[in-house]
């Protein structure tokens, strides 16, 4: 049985909103701030799981990822672009945009459970695919770059907006911020 990992970029005070300024938030590309070599390669330490596992997205953040990454070509751009990527979405994106995409037909938590069944899923960004998981207990581990800057808006985005305990698992330098992997109990 594969693991349901999050990634996600985050702020001190929790926000996962805007961190490339896309979205156009006042407080928007705070990740970015920090130059390209903050963000850039695996930062995520997902390695050997971008060959083995199923990247998970909602329809947004895989659109804007499809516009990106195909164009990419180091080592991790094409990790990125080999690994099987599943798509959320009532929709019909255009999954020819981004090679070995498909999308997650019928329920979202049985679709994540035959995933699961035989792979990891990495769920990268999609705060609505990762609320409705958090909600079912279907995530087993957090993976957080955390940027040393305070967003400070009630209204912005945060990863937890619920009670949870995590269990640390590690941190480590990564950049300007930290990595730190949590394990749900």
């Amino acid at each position: 049985m594969g693991k349901v990992i999050v990634i996600q970029f985050i702020t001190l005070d929790g926000v996962v909103e805007d961190p490339d300024g896309r979205g156009g938030a006042d407080f928007g590309g705070w990740a970015f701030r920090f130059g390209p070599e903050a963000i850039a390669g695996d930062k995520f330490r997902l390695g050997p799981v971008l060959d083995s596992g199923v990247l998970l997205f909602g329809r947004r953040t895989w659109e804007h990822f499809s516009r990106l990454w195909p164009a990419r070509t180091d080592s991790f751009a094409a990790a990125m672009n080999r690994a099987r990527k599943v798509v959320v979405s009532t929709g019909a994106p255009d999954l020819a945009a981004w090679a070995n995409s498909e999308r997650l037909d019928g329920d979202l938590l049985d679709g994540v459970a035959r995933l699961a069944a035989d792979h990891d899923v990495v769920v990268i960004g999609s705060t609505s695919v990762v609320r409705a998981l958090q909600a079912a207990g279907r995530v087993d581990e957090y993976r957080l770059l955390t940027f040393p800057t305070v967003i400070g808006d009630a209204e912005a985005v945060r990863l937890l907006d619920e009670p949870a305990e995590l269990q640390l698992v590690s941190v480590d330098a990564a950049g300007p911020g930290t990595l730190a992997v949590f394990a749900a109990r």
